[in-house]
């Protein structure tokens, strides 16, 4: 695991390699944040760490360079923590345990944390370091960026003092971004009764997995499956045709995850266990069918089970699998401005039962605020019409693209200088802190790079290793060139 270190540019392999030691699952990051706090004060650099666990890391400028404006670099502490349904594996206990496969570092059955662990590492190299040139520098490490942006939704005014923000949380190298989507959570409760269970019957798991799943902003244009909606429609086709009765439901595990796995305990008639084995086996071959090229190892199984104490009652589990069936899903609108950005789009993300209620948790993200919440309410009708309650809430405002940003302009200028082409400007559809950040700071000049990160929010996650370098290239050479005030 630890080869990691001997990468290029060492100085900030070291520290990312630090962070893959450390468990920092969202609204888990004590540690990472006591870690962060210590690595500023070692330094002896001023060190600010706010109410909700913000750590605020600030650097005098390198000798003439003290008329620059102020930069701060802004990454997030916590990671999602996705791993494979056969990988042991504790995310508030366990290291994470890297590996180099080719061009490419990745985690053993594991996210990676590379999202945004480079970003954080990267920072950390900066502050560490004696040999670059810039001007006066702020590092800004927020926490919950992946569950809620609860460290970028409450940081103070008054702490920063800078003119300038780069965000690192992008993963596409040779990409400058300057917008990003708004989000929106949806949640749906049913309120179940238990019902004792009919003579007669034979207990079944039904298990999805073996999808690719991914972030739901930057990989929901992509077509692939969810679990939650496959499972689902096993259970419509069951429940509609046949006497199966629902005791148990499980299904994705992150709001901005798109679902992987999927699980639910049904009991069957014995008269009628046949033909629940064949719709099993006829739809399990239709989503096969059709999402051949996307998810070549989609696995859908129905197993003997032990059998429930309890199921939920009948009008709920009909309800249920109604509006789960009609719950839209996926790309809503493609941008009229920006050729190949999803505008708006859903994740129907989580299924979770609890205290005798089953929780539908939907994510929506749009770059037209009123889109986002239109699809919201699209979600409450679904909802409401069967029976649940409906609550809105999370919301986070999209970035509005400034294609006359001053520090645009500077960066497109050095990339151009340093590696002999232009980079591309772009928005993103996901969910960056910027636009959080600038209620409170709205003079700001905003940015956002990255190295290259694949398949984030999944145990696939990797970021590849020759972007590390350009990425960290960039960052030096674009700290040098910071106008003066």
């Amino acid at each position: 695991m630890s080869e990691i270190k001997d990468l290029k540019p060492k100085a900030l392999w070291k520290h990312f390699y630090s962070l893959t030691q450390i468990p920092r699952p969202s609204k888990k990051e004590e540690k990472v944040v006591d870690f962060v706090e210590k690595f500023g004060k070692d330094l002896g650099l001023e060190t600010i760490r706010d109410e909700v666990g913000n750590v605020i890391i600030k650097k005098p400028a390198t000798p003439g360079n003290e008329n620059k404006k102020t930069i701060v670099m802004q990454g997030h502490l916590d990671m999602v923590p996705q791993k494979n349904s056969d990988k042991d594996f504790d995310f508030e206990k366990d290291p994470i345990e890297t590996k180099i496969e080719g061009d490419v570092v990745k985690a053993n059955g594991t996210t990676l944390g590379a999202d945004n662990g480079m970003g954080v590492a990267a920072a950390m190299a900066v502050l560490e370091a004696k040999d670059l040139e810039h001007g006066p520098i702020e590092a800004l490490f927020t926490v919950d960026e992946e569950t809620g942006m609860t460290g970028a939704n409450e940081l103070k005014p008054g702490l920063l003092d800078a003119e300038i923000l780069i965000n690192m949380d992008s993963e596409d190298e040779g990409e400058l971004y300057i917008g990003c989507a708004g989000g929106l959570e949806t949640n749906a409760f049913f309120h179940y009764k238990e019902e004792s269970l009919p003579a007669d019957v034979s207990a079944f798991d039904i298990e999805v997995k073996g999808l690719k799943g991914g972030h739901s902003g930057l990989d929901i244009h992509l077509g692939r499956g969810n679990a939650n909606k496959v499972l689902n429609r096993i259970l419509w086709y069951a429940i509609q045709n046949l006497d199966v009765r629902l005791a148990h439901i499980e299904a994705g595990s992150l709001r901005n995850a798109i679902p992987r796995e999927a699980n639910a305990t049904v009991v069957v008639p014995n008269s009628q266990v046949g033909e629940f084995k064949n719709y099993v086996k006829e739809v399990t071959d239709a989503v096969k069918n059709e999402l051949s090229r996307v998810e070549p190892n989609i696995s859908i199984d129905a197993k003997d089970a032990d059998m429930p104490s309890s199921l939920i009652d009948k009008e709920t589990q009909d309800n249920l699998v109604r509006a789960i069936y009609g719950c839209p899903h996926g790309v809503m609108r493609m941008s009229d401005s920006m050729e190949g950005l999803v505008e708006t789009s859903t994740n129907l993300a989580v299924i979770k039962m609890e205290d005798k209620k089953i929780r539908i948790q939907t994510l929506q993200r749009s770059s037209v605020d009123t889109a986002k919440e239109d699809l919201g309410n699209m979600h409450r009708a679904v909802f409401e019409l069967a029976g649940a309650e409906v609550v809105h809430e999370g919301a986070y405002p999209g970035w509005k693209p400034n294609p006359e940003s001053p520090i645009l302009a500077t960066m497109k200028e050095v990339y151009n200088n340093k590696f002999g082409k232009v980079p591309k400007i772009m928005a993103i559809h996901a969910g960056l802190e910027c636009g959080i950040i600038s209620q409170a700071y709205p003079e700001l000049d905003m940015i956002s790079f990255g190295p290259t990160i694949n398949y984030p929010h999944s145990p696939d996650e990797e970021v590849n290793i020759e972007t590390v370098q350009k990425f960290w290239d960039f960052l030096v050479e674009t700290l040098k060139n910071i106008p003066e005030k």
